[in-house]
């Protein structure tokens, strides 16, 4: 296999599925796997190379599917394992991979393994997990759950705590104990001979905590743990890895995406994300977004990774908001800012990834609190309400960034419940699906699902989006963000206006080059010095 089929994953654009909200197909109100085998040819003709799954293994549905029972079975709201292997050759015969999300920092307090783990201190599963003796008053530390309160649960007839950074019921594996990792090795190498494309890993960089010493994350032995891991699993195939890093540094993701694939394909980071966020605090602390911090850290990673590691390029996923919500106009320029977005991040380099329902410029909702599901929110929402915060600012929060933003049904047409399910969808539909759908944007040729078809076939065209170097132009510009992207004697520059005004902008002289207008998500250009309201523009020089 040459090395350019063994790096396929380069020049592949990942479509996210949250499956039990893409599309549901016995009308129970979850989307599943046949849902999803249904919507293939959508995803074929958008032109995409693989659908990363979020996780639909057996799960007691704790925190919707990130806390797993059995990792080789699939859970009877999605399915069966025979629908998964159908889903796996047919997503194959349309040129599609398949890539599992894998969660392997922690189980569900009802996997096997932690049952048996909590019968005795000598059980042969016991040291599966992480556990400090104690008393019941006394936890072994101060150390929080993201998920609210402490991360020590106590189990009294064993007078003993087990250590979980997620939900109660999500006790972190021992990743110490090399008997932990030989079973995920064993496990993933039975997806691998069912024919999966790659796998991304869930919050990887906490597998190597130090609970005693308060490190949960980045610990000591993590880069050990992961060349034992891709060394065992991954090395020598046609996969793509991805590992979700939230604590990553562009020094770090160095070695979690060297190009000698000691470790993964690629990392997730996500500093980026975090700049609309009060420094210092958490997420739900909302802060203006500054347009020249976004340019410093995406120009950081695209300059300081070129030949040395790999981005993955993302706006959207399960956790985040809906990008044309967050930093774009969700209103009156809703098509022209998903647009501008797009072309932002389809410009640089990178491995782009869309979020169901981000190809339609799909938008965040405002529930009443009891219509929300996502257990960070309501868990947050109990905190925050003691600890003096008044219901209308929790709900700004959760109207900004709550995770079920991005959880809605997926919205395929005008139909009832957006032609997502003929039952109730376990969440509710955003309203305005019968504007912004799947159906009515395939009819359309000038609508968002049309321009990300048109970027993803650019991509696919033009060498200088996989090779070319990274250089911003006018840093200083307050509303534009631009840049270039250099490979031998191929130039791309990107224009993007970033906010709801017309903006000055003079295109740099190329003397002797030949310029393309490769593409524009308004219908024509009225003057090249201006750029309307979140205009978007992306030329081609030879």
């Amino acid at each position: 296999m040459s090395e350019k089929q063994m790096e396929w994953w380069k020049s592949a654009v990942v479509y996210e599925i949250y499956p039990r909200s893409f599309q549901d197909s016995n009308g129970d109100g979850y989307g599943d796997i046949c849902g999803i085998i249904s919507r293939l040819d959508y995803l074929k003709e958008l032109g995409i190379d693989a659908i990363w799954l979020c996780p639909v293994f057996r799960s007691p549905q704790d925190d919707n599917g990130y806390d797993i029972s059995d990792y080789q079975d699939i859970d009877p709201i999605f399915g069966s394992l025979k629908d998964m292997e159908q889903l796996i050759a047919e997503a194959k015969k349309r040129g599609i991979a398949i890539i599992l999300d894998l969660v392997l920092n922690h189980t569900s307090d009802e996997h096997r393994w932690f049952q048996e783990a909590k019968k005795s201190k000598s059980n042969p599963y016991h040291d599966y997990y992480v556990w400090r003796d104690g008393t019941e008053s006394e936890p072994p530390n101060e150390l929080q759950s993201i998920f609210s309160g402490s991360a020590w649960e106590w189990v009294p007839e064993l007078k003993q705590y087990y250590f979980h950074q997620f939900s109660r019921k999500q006790p972190d594996l021992n990743w110490e104990n090399p008997k932990v990792r030989a079973e995920i090795y064993k496990m993933i190498r039975w997806w691998e001979q069912k024919g999966i494309g790659g796998f991304r890993m869930d919050v990887i960089d906490q597998i190597a905590k130090e609970p005693d010493r308060g490190i949960t994350v980045n610990g000591p032995k993590l880069h050990m743990f992961l060349r034992e891991l891709s060394s065992v699993v991954f090395q020598g195939k046609n996969l793509i890895t991805v590992g979700e890093t939230w604590g990553a540094t562009t020094k770090l993701a160095k070695l979690y995406s060297n190009p000698d694939g000691s470790e993964f394909s690629m990392v997730f980071q996500f500093e980026h994300i975090e700049l609309d966020q009060e420094p210092g605090k958490k997420k739900w602390d909302l802060s203006p977004l500054r347009l020249e911090d976004l340019k410093r850290v995406l120009g950081k990673w695209q300059k300081e990774l070129y030949q040395t590691g790999w981005n993955s390029l993302f706006w959207c996923n399960h956790d985040l908001p809906r990008i044309v919500s967050r930093w774009g106009n969700d209103e009156k320029y809703r098509e022209e800012s998903a647009k501008m977005f797009a072309t932002l991040l389809y410009g640089l380099q990178g491995t782009p990834y869309i979020y169901q329902g981000e190809e339609l410029g799909m938008t965040n909702v405002r529930y009443a609190l009891e219509e929300y599901r996502d257990i960070e929110t309501l868990n947050m929402y109990q905190e925050r309400i003691h600890a003096g915060y008044t219901h209308e600012q929790i709900m700004e929060s959760i109207y900004a960034k709550g995770r079920d933003n991005a959880r809605t049904p997926m919205q395929w047409s005008k139909d009832k419940n957006a032609g997502f399910t003929s039952g109730t969808p376990w969440l509710k539909v955003n309203p305005n699906y019968t504007v912004i759908n799947a159906q009515e944007q395939q009819k359309n040729p000038d609508s968002v699902f049309r321009y990300y078809q048109r970027l993803i076939r650019l991509r696919k065209t033009y060498d200088v989006f996989l090779t070319g170097y990274y250089q911003e132009v006018c840093p200083e510009n307050p509303e534009i963000f631009a840049y270039t992207r250099t490979a031998d004697r191929e130039q791309l520059l990107v224009i993007c206006n970033f906010y709801a005004n017309t903006a000055a902008f003079d295109l740099p002289e190329k003397g002797g080059s030949e310029k393309e207008l490769l593409i524009c998500n308004y219908p024509d250009i009225q003057d090249e010095r201006k750029l309307r309201p979140y205009e978007a523009r992306m030329y081609r020089y030879q």
